[in-house]
């Protein structure tokens, strides 16, 4: 099956051989790894007295997944092994793990989350003491640490402690309500009816007790269990949304909420039960910010050129990045952005946190909608109509994608062309992007035109020019 290393951390499938797969063997060794970063050695002129490592500490939390309680414990046992105090958050979030370990003053976190991939894989997403994701050059120390096997365990007199805590549900929600720009009396007043696709994961608890709070009264869960058994896949795009869209409409209601297993994704269905489209959940958000606060926006270079659109028509300027959010976090603090994200739904407001936030998303959203007094539909309507075709190639280890790409930027060379992550090819007002992924063996390609056809025709012309020099 598949064991990917990346910015987005240790991701693989359960079960088969290991060093290709995420096995118990590979969980121990990358969380050895990670926890031997966190304490520090003498080889890095860190001092590791018995008495320091007692005092280190890592929030752990995981979604809904099959394997979760038996990667949480061999992640937990393999920390307390090294001395390492554990505070457990059990069933979680990505962004809620994120606020624990600041709020905790952690010195990092491990969450035990595969974010959108089918039910048979899981990772571990590394965070360092901000709350946020480790660096590149942090993630290759805990790669060549695990290659190495380069890491000690305590003697039984300095085993580390495991604490459970359940609080940070309530916790993350009081602080989503609290925040300025969410109008918890302007979302009230509507009466929402919503439908909340829970993916049989967190964001089934999570996003309705939001919702409560915000003073929503109407409404229903699908997919409400949280068992891992997904009732599709669990990517937030448009062909696995239909379910959602047919009970929006049954429903009678004003919106239908989707999130990823680990919220930090988040997409809209209209009250006529058409997408709003996921793309547009960071352009909306960015307009009601930005109509409150002035500023520059960031997303990475695969997201729609409607936020710059957006953000230049509030004065501000936009700024791309690099995919991955610990590259657009890294740009939004070196352009001061108010607001940033990817087009994947993913939302990250700064003075909240610096993570992507299904549920800080949907507060800022219903307040604008609330806000507008208008439909999701008609909110929809005030922005500019661009189409992404979203494709992807799958891989295999015989093939070389460095080749591939250098004749696709040889047969390019007219036009202009960023390398600065994957290849990015300009076509006057259009673009396509055309990456490895940090998540799946694949190649992502994603072409965006005013029209959808336009945007298809240059996403399968690339693809047919993959498959040429493949």
């Amino acid at each position: 099956m598949a064991l990917i290393k990346s910015i987005s951390g240790i991701r693989g499938t359960i079960g088969g051989d290991t060093g290709n797969n995420l096995t118990p063997v590979d969980i121990v060794k990358f969380t050895a790894a990670f926890g031997s970063i966190i304490i520090g050695n003498k080889k890095e002129g860190i001092a590791s007295s018995r008495s320091l490592i007692a005092t280190h500490k890592i929030v752990i939390g995981r979604d809904g997944r099959i394997s979760g309680p038996m990667v949480r414990d061999l992640v937990a046992s393999t920390l307390t092994a090294m001395g390492i105090d554990v505070i457990d958050l059990g069933l979680s979030t990505t962004p809620t793990v994120e606020i624990a370990v600041k709020e905790e003053k952690a010195d990092g976190g491990i969450i035990l989350t595969a974010s959108h991939n089918p039910k048979e894989w899981n990772a571990l997403k590394l965070l360092n003491s901000d709350g946020e994701f480790i660096s590149a050059e942090i993630g290759a120390k805990v790669l060549e640490k695990a290659a190495m096997e380069d890491f000690i365990f305590s003697n039984v007199d300095h085993l580390g402690t495991i604490t459970s805590d359940d609080t940070y549900l309530q916790k993350h929600i009081d602080a989503v309500a609290k925040y300025p720009l969410v109008n918890k009396n302007a979302i009230a007043s509507q009466q929402f009816r919503i439908v909340v696709d829970g993916i049989n994961s967190t964001g089934a608890t999570y996003v309705p007790a939001l919702l409560k709070a915000l003073g929503v009264k109407h409404i229903t869960v699908m997919n409400e269990e949280v068992n891992g058994k997904f009732a599709h896949n669990p990517e937030p795009l448009p062909q696995h949304l239909s379910e959602l869209s047919r009970e929006v409409v049954k429903h009678n209601a004003h919106l239908g909420i989707a999130v990823d297993p680990d919220v930090d994704r988040l997409c809209f269905v209209c009250e006529d039960g058409s997408l709003f489209g996921e793309e547009y959940t960071l352009v909306a958000i960015a307009d009601y910010v930005l109509s409150k606060r002035n500023g520059n926006t960031v997303s990475n270079m695969s997201s729609t050129r409607a936020l710059k659109d957006i953000t230049v028509r509030h004065g501000g300027e936009y700024f791309p990045s690099a995919v991955g959010e610990v590259n657009v976090v890294k740009k939004m603090k070196e352009v001061n952005a108010v607001i940033g994200g990817e087009g994947n739904g993913g939302i990250i407001v700064p003075d909240f946190h610096y993570g992507r936030d299904a549920l800080i998303g949907i507060g800022l959203f219903l307040s604008h909608l609330a806000n507008h007094m208008l439909g999701a539909k008609s909110l929809r309507g005030l922005y500019p109509d661009y189409f992404i075709s979203k494709n992807k190639v799958e891989l295999n280890n015989s093939i070389d994608v460095k080749a591939i790409f250098e004749k696709i930027k040889k047969k390019y060379k007219r036009h202009p062309i960023n390398t600065d992550d994957g290849l990015k090819i300009e076509f006057d007002n259009d673009w396509v992007h055309l990456r490895t992924s940090n998540t799946e063996p694949i190649i992502r390609i994603y072409a965006e035109s005013d029209f959808e056809t336009k945007a298809n025709h240059i996403a399968t012309r690339i693809m047919q020019d993959i498959g040429e020099f493949m």
